[in-house]
């Protein structure tokens, strides 16, 4: 999406940046990937020697055949990896909202195209001033907190460091809620559904408790996090960096939104890895259990996610459909990710904007 501009002045630069995704649905291709994602230290955070053993004699010598497996599911013939294209959708979109005063790459925190691509691009266009968008709504250090750590380390070995500005999580952003909602209300048609669950993506409980900040908050005695009753109910100064409290502000903003009453919602967490103690309840669990207690149709939504991938089409809309219908129930509704959603892409130039102190500006 580069635009030669190098003679220009105040030019902005946008970098919309997600996950990652292997370059093929090929054994070979998602070993790769994987041994990036998990060789991260803030994803597999335990020490060096561990996460090898882990990484070299468990994970990578099996999981790459059978993910290669799920990818092959999911992928599209002409345009390849959801993730991917979902990604490339937005970054046009966006783009195409902002105008001539910004240049839009979009990167990969894992695998291709690079962050360190998208930097030069954006330098080499002559943009003055970077803005970086995590595609993560809620904080992890897993995701978010890696991004832009990796984003500073690129920064601070090149021999010139451009301003960089980090936009901030946007988990209960009124519009990325409402494209969310919007999407739910179009999967749901004139039957609602019995339940609506919400699967946010799962994290260990150990780096849910890292991010506690209650020691840091004046007069604020013992732990935070996963300690006390209540303590993911409202954003607070000792909860404000924790996934899972983040997790729960936007099932209550989309809740509020959608109209939904007690007993016609719950929150879930997907995709744990091992054996340590990850959040709960887990979706594999929910799902087989609403169904037995005597919901026929429920309707899942990802709101950890922005973009479809192996974890929403696959994971939810394949997997937990069988599980789900193996269990009595009768129909599972996928509602898609905001993907590149007329009001997502609002949205992420709305924030832009905002960052660059645009507000009520005209587009440049």
């Amino acid at each position: 999406m580069s635009a030669p501009a190098a003679a220009r002045t105040g030019l902005k630069g946008l970098m919309l940046v997600n996950l990652g995704t292997p370059d093929a649905p090929q054994t070979a291709d998602v070993r790769r990937y994987l041994r990036e994602f998990l060789w991260d230290k803030r994803v597999l955070d335990i020490p060096a020697i561990p996460r090898a053993l882990l990484l070299y004699g468990a994970i990578l010598p099996f999981r790459p055949q059978r993910s290669a497996e799920a990818y092959r599911q999911i992928w599209d013939a002409k345009r390849g990896s959801p993730l991917m294209f979902h990604g490339e959708d937005l970054t046009a979109g966006v783009s195409e909202a902002l105008g001539d005063g910004w240049v839009v790459e979009f990167a990969m925190r894992y695998g291709t195209p690079t962050i360190a691509r998208a930097l030069d691009a954006l330098e080499g266009a002559g943009c003055e001033r970077i803005y970086v968008l995590a595609l993560y709504p809620q904080y992890a250090s897993s995701s978010t907190g890696s991004t832009r750590a990796h984003i500073f380390e690129l920064a601070a070995a090149r021999p010139h460091v451009p301003p960089i500005t980090l936009l901030p999580d946007f988990y209960d952003h009124p519009e990325f809620i409402d494209a969310q909602a919007q999407l739910a209300e179009e999967t749901f048609g004139d039957a609602p559904p019995d339940h609506v669950l919400f699967s946010f993506h799962g994290v260990p409980e150990r780096q849910i408790k890292a991010t506690d900040l209650s020691s840091l908050v004046p007069g604020q005695t013992g732990a935070w996090c996963l300690e006390k009753a209540g303590c993911c109910d409202t954003i607070n100064h000792s909860n404000r960096a924790c996934y899972r409290a983040q997790c729960m502000a936007t099932a209550r903003a989309l809740v509020a939104r959608l109209g939904l009453q007690p007993g016609e919602w719950s929150v879930s967490f997907q995709s744990r890895l091992g054996r340590t103690p990850w959040i709960q309840p887990f979706t594999d669990e929910v799902l087989p259990k609403l169904a037995e207690s005597g919901v026929k149709r429920v309707a899942v939504m990802c709101p950890s996610f922005v973009a479809d991938c192996l974890e929403t089409v696959e994971e939810i809309g394949i997997r937990a459909r069988e599980d789900f219908t193996g269990a009595g129930g009768t129909e599972l509704l996928r509602v898609p990710c905001v993907n590149a959603h007329p009001r997502w892409v609002s949205g992420v130039v709305a924030m832009a904007r905002d960052a660059a102190g645009l507000s009520g500006a005209e587009p440049q």
